[in-house]
């Protein structure tokens, strides 16, 4: 890799790093001063918002092939983190201050101050073997509890809005279906699709820790 692109990974993952930290702290700030869940979003949501909308960049990374990623798994986070924020809490006020928010925004800032300071260091060789682990265990629990409790959860809880406001109609007009139907068929496959996404990341797993103890036997 050569040192422009070195320093252009480093800039761009420190910078992420850098603003999911702020959004972690905003959070947790926003619970302790407030002693409520449900501040999640107005303390933090315009931040994270810009972040998630620049993690596109990470599906160009992997289509270009300057990181082995690929394009598919990093796709598939990023759309299914985008529609979520930028269509569904975005555009219904009366779901920004639900406790799905606050438990979604947590696992995301969490598992993000540890994914691109993973990458940050890995890119500059100096990522300690503490991090590495942590970075490729840390998923088992915050995934699920970012989807479960977080993502899904509060798109059941949308529903009656998304309804009652008929959300892009203009769009969904000369469909057979609308954005309420397109909803509920989400929450029907959305599990799937995570499963897919969960057993990836046990796959990496097993491969980068796998090599992490072959590199300190020897």
């Amino acid at each position: 890799m050569s040192g422009i692109l070195k320093l252009y990974l480093c800039t761009y993952n420190s910078l992420q790093f850098l603003g999911w930290t702020i959004s972690l702290f905003r959070i947790l700030g926003g619970l302790v001063s407030t002693n409520s869940l449900s501040g999640a979003y107005a303390s933090s949501g315009d931040l994270i918002c810009m972040l998630q909308t620049c993690a596109f960049l990470e599906v160009v990374h992997g289509a270009i092939g300057i990181v082995p990623s690929g394009v598919l798994f990093p796709f598939m986070q990023w759309a299914g983190r985008t529609h979520f924020l930028l269509v569904l809490v975005r555009k219904i006020d009366e779901v920004q201050e639900l406790p799905s928010v606050f438990i979604t925004f947590f696992a995301w800032s969490l598992s993000e101050v540890i994914r691109y300071s993973h990458y940050a260091l890995s890119v500059l060789s100096r990522c300690p073997s503490w991090l590495t682990y942590l970075r490729y265990t840390a998923f088992i629990v915050l995934y699920p509890i970012g989807i479960a409790p977080g993502e899904i959860w509060l798109m059941y809880q949308a529903l009656p809005f998304v309804k009652k406001k008929n959300l892009f109609v203009d769009f969904f007009g000369n469909l057979p279906f609308s954005y309420y139907d397109f909803i509920r068929v989400l929450l029907v496959i959305y599990p799937f699709l995570w499963l897919k996404l969960y057993l990836h990341l046990f796959k990496q797993r097993r491969s980068k820790l796998g090599k992490h103890h072959g590199k300190k036997k020897m």
